[in-house]
């Protein structure tokens, strides 16, 4: 059948789950006629203040204000995207002058746990006090992380400012994304997201050159301290804007100003129930305690066996079973409704958000050391290589995006090419990222990785979005973006066991006997193994240890990613065309 055919067949107005017959309200809890009301376009009573604000908002914006809201969206992702290019090249050199490269994986565990758990109270903060509230002060804590990157003396400190730094980009990502979902119909939203991430298809080309330019010139603190100008400068206008629109609803008597009632201590009880604070507590400490010890353990004389790491591990899994028996018997409110929570769309897009980042930061991890030490090429020329991936999902993206709008459905893309080119793609880099290999293979494998992604990425978005109300639309992409952070984190934990468990080991078995009086300085400095010329016996044997440990990563990479193929199965083969979920001006 052509795709023609094929898209043609799929164009089914009615929302129907393929697999019961049945409309979709009937299992996923949204009444459909009540989207579809010629009413609709009312404010809706019976959601919370933040929610309440953006649907009065929207109804003020005009047609010019909601184009530049656009451009405005563009030019921030176009610097954003340019920053985080530049900070995963410098990131190397920061561990690596503090003669701690080894822990380039680690510094991103609680960077990763806390910036993907931020959404949640993000999510509630966009809900309750309103968007241009939430996008403010993600503003100050993304700027406060840059700066601290650009101050640091040690890795401790890196470390604490990795965490700003994500917190902050993650939730101004985040609340740019729910601005997107606040002004776009389901049908186009797809290719919204996908537009909004475009201009990492230019800023790939840049990132690496100004690494490079850096670290020949004013140094990597300066990499971080122009953007601690610029960030602010590029996104500060977009919150004025909001604001201006906000207040104009407000004067128009479309938004009422609330009187609480309550007291400082009542309040502060009050937002400690409504945020989960509680909850939040459990697992962000759960989950810090019982995947830190995997990148620590080699730092302690004993080992696994040591006292600190068996407690880590103990409390860690003590705390997550505490949050889940908190969750289901004693909170008093979960984020999400329990047949939300449960639902099978809602939770396999959750599963496959959260296994592709495993897997991603369990070969991603070293894969720009690798590039520079193994293939011998530049920062330049690794950053290009290790770009690849987002040059090619974000122009992917945008095909998937207006095939979705055309199809009205999502489950087919992501089944029948995401699912099985990324585990292709991951499959054959076990073979070919080895010393002695031609390059053009590596790129091969980035390609077909790239388009998955690029399809898997817009489509679980897509299936934790279609079963929901408005109401739920930022909470649910806050799950689903935990999900996404603490499988980066159990990635880096994972690729930081392989990585001191296996480098080290092989650099002993191979190093010449005149070097191993420098295997610690080998072990601890990018620098120091790039020092050493191309063919000569220390550089072999730093290859091959390199070559060891990403074959070990890749195996567990690419076993890992096999639990993407139940997750997309269980997803309902939603029609979404035809949705009304938010109300208002929108695309």
């Amino acid at each position: 059948m052509s795709l023609p055919s094929f898209l043609e067949k799929h164009r089914d107005p009615t929302p129907v789950d393929e697999d019961t017959k049945k409309p979709i309200d009937s299992e996923a809890n949204i009444n459909v006629q009540e989207q579809r009301s010629d009413d609709s376009e009312r404010i809706s009573e019976d959601v919370q203040a933040g929610v309440q604000a953006i649907q009065a908002t929207a109804t003020v914006w005009t047609t010019t204000a909601l184009i530049i809201a656009y451009i405005m969206i563009f030019i921030i992702y176009f610097v954003d995207s340019m920053q985080q290019n530049v900070t995963a090249a410098l990131n190397p050199y920061v561990t690596s002058s503090f003669a701690l490269h080894s822990l380039t994986a680690a510094t991103n565990i609680m960077s990763n746990i806390i910036g993907g758990l931020f959404k949640l109270p993000l999510a509630k903060i966009l809900d309750i006090w309103g968007r241009p509230q939430g996008y403010f002060a993600m503003i100050v804590v993304l700027t406060v992380g840059i700066v601290m990157m650009a101050g640091c003396n040690n890795v401790e400190t890196y470390a604490a400012a990795q965490v700003f730094y994500w917190v902050g980009y993650n939730g101004l990502g985040y609340s740019l994304s729910i601005f997107i979902a606040d002004t776009s119909s389901l049908k186009n939203r797809a290719l919204m997201f996908a537009y909004s991430n475009s201009p990492y298809i230019a800023t790939v080309w840049i990132g690496g050159p100004i690494a490079e330019s850096v670290l020949g010139g004013a140094g990597w603190r300066w990499g971080f301290g122009i953007f601690a100008i610029v960030t602010p400068a590029v996104t500060l206008p977009l919150w004025g804007l909001l604001a201006w629109n906000h207040n104009k609803a407000k004067k128009l008597g479309i938004i009422h100003r609330r009187n609480s009632g309550r007291t400082f201590l009542q309040s502060v009880k009050y937002y400690a129930i409504e945020f989960d604070l509680f909850g939040l507590i459990l697992i962000a400490g759960g989950l810090a305690l019982f995947l830190l010890p995997f990148s620590l353990y080699t730092y302690q004389g004993e080992g696994w066996r040591a006292p600190m790491i068996i407690c880590m591990i103990i409390f860690g899994g003590l705390l997550l079973i505490g949050f889940g028996l908190w969750e289901k018997y004693w909170a008093p409110k979960t984020f999400l409704p329990y047949d939300l929570l449960t639902d099978r769309t809602v939770l396999g897009a959750c599963i496959l958000s959260g296994v592709l980042f495993v897997a991603w930061y369990i070969w991603n991890a070293y894969f720009s050391s690798f590039l520079q030490v193994v293939n011998d090429l530049s920062v330049t020329e690794a950053s290009y290589v290790t770009r690849i991936y987002t040059i090619g999902s974000c122009f992917w993206a945008v095909v998937v995006g207006l095939l979705i709008r055309w199809s009205g459905r999502f489950k087919w893309l992501a089944l029948y090419f995401g699912v099985p080119l990324t585990i292709l793609g991951v499959g054959l880099m076990i073979h070919f990222r080895q010393p002695n290999t031609d390059i053009g293979y590596i790129v091969m494998c980035q390609l077909f990785i790239a388009l998955s992604g690029g399809t898997l990425v817009i489509c679980e978005q897509m299936a934790a979005m279609a079963v929901v109300s408005h109401q739920y639309v930022a909470v649910i992409l806050a799950f689903e973006g935990m999900f996404s952070s603490v499988g980066g984190a159990i990635g880096s934990s994972i690729s930081a066991a392989i990585w001191t468990g296996v480098f080290p080991d092989r650099l002993a078995r191979y190093l010449p006997a005149d070097e191993m009086a420098n295997l610690a300085m080998i072990y601890a400095d990018l620098e120091t193994q790039l020092s050493y010329p191309v063919g000569s016996p220390t550089r072999d044997a730093i290859q091959q240890a390199y070559g060891d440990a990403q074959k070990y990563m890749l195996i567990a990479a690419t076993a890992v990613l096999s639990l993407i193929i139940p997750s997309v199965i269980v997803w309902r083969d939603i029609q979404v065309k035809d949705f009304k979920q938010v109300k208002g001006r929108v695309v």
